[in-house]
């Protein structure tokens, strides 16, 4: 019939167009494909914090060089958070100056993440805090580096009776005075997916309770969301004004021990029966933890944290 006809003779009417664009050229304003600028060596993203901060850095656009120690195997999360080419693995040696230079010597931003709760025969509080960041500092400056962000503890003190608060506050200090430019975020503890601080807490039950130091009416805790540290740390990148300054970065809201482990059981529906337990009766207990062959679940430097 005449409809048949007058479609067949207007195909040029439903061409679609298409403008021309090459996939190599970055395009849009945003997103893992956009260039931001930045190219970021992470030292530490293997770790809790650190597999955020690399997820940040690569949805806007950055290199990011992710120095490593540990199976390639443990890296395969990280990989998906850059686009092709966008994250770069090196293989390095903490202890050995060369191995820090290669990884920061092409980078206009270093972020050091390096930590540990507990001491191995390998590496101590000193070495971790103190010895490696100082190396790093050092490297990063003489390589011409522009930004430098040191991850401390909001409750790092000279004073604490914890030798790891101890040992944070002293590598500020000398993370200080090898980079004076550097931008030093002081987290409190951290809660989010696989954290170390909530999931404690909640596997607690020992004889059928939960020992707490003065059922934890004697100790305040602030937390803060993993993800808003990433989000601070890359916004202390962006902003130029943030060079030179120490950060403070803690949770909306202070919570009694107590009541935030009470909460934890609730939400998880679970009882909570509370019981005091000495402060040495908690380090006796710790140090059963600290002698075993494998990750200490508790050590009595935790338990003065």
């Amino acid at each position: 019939g005449p409809g048949i006809s007058v479609t067949a003779a207007a195909p040029s009417v439903l061409q679609q167009h298409r403008q021309v664009h090459h996939a190599v050229i970055p395009h849009g304003r945003s997103g893992r494909s956009s260039v931001s600028g930045i190219v970021a060596t992470v030292f530490g993203a293997t770790g809790f914090l650190g597999r955020y901060v690399v997820n940040r850095l690569g949805r806007i656009g950055s290199q990011v060089i992710i120095p490593y120690r540990c199976d390639q195997y443990d890296l395969m999360y990280l990989r998906p958070m850059g686009d092709l080419g966008q994250l770069l693995f090196l293989e390095w040696d903490c202890k050995d100056k060369d191995s820090i230079r290669r990884a920061v010597e092409h980078s206009n931003v270093v972020v050091n993440l390096i930590g540990k709760e507990w001491e191995t025969k390998n590496f101590s509080f000193e070495d971790e805090f103190v010895n490696i960041p100082k190396s790093i500092a050092q490297i990063s400056r003489d390589a011409g580096v522009e930004t430098f962000v040191h991850i401390s503890h909001l409750n790092a003190n000279m004073r604490s009776p914890s030798k790891y608060l101890r040992s944070k506050a002293v590598g500020e200090k000398t993370v200080r005075e090898e980079f004076p430019n550097a931008i030093i975020l002081k987290p409190s503890e951290m809660f989010g997916r696989e954290d170390r601080f909530l999931n404690h807490y909640a596997n607690m039950r020992w004889f059928g309770g939960v020992p707490l130091i003065a059922l934890g009416k004697k100790t305040v805790k602030q937390p803060v969301y993993v993800v808003d540290v990433a989000k601070a740390i890359i916004n202390a990148i962006k902003d130029p004004d943030a060079k030179g300054k120490t950060y403070a970065l803690a949770g909306p809201n202070r919570y009694l021990l107590y009541d935030m482990v009470e909460y934890i059981y609730a939400v998880s529906f679970r009882r909570f029966i509370p019981y005091p337990l000495p402060r040495p009766l908690y380090h006796l207990v710790a140090r059963f933890f600290e002698i075993n062959p494998f990750e200490p679940w508790l050590t009595r430097d935790k338990v003065d944290r």
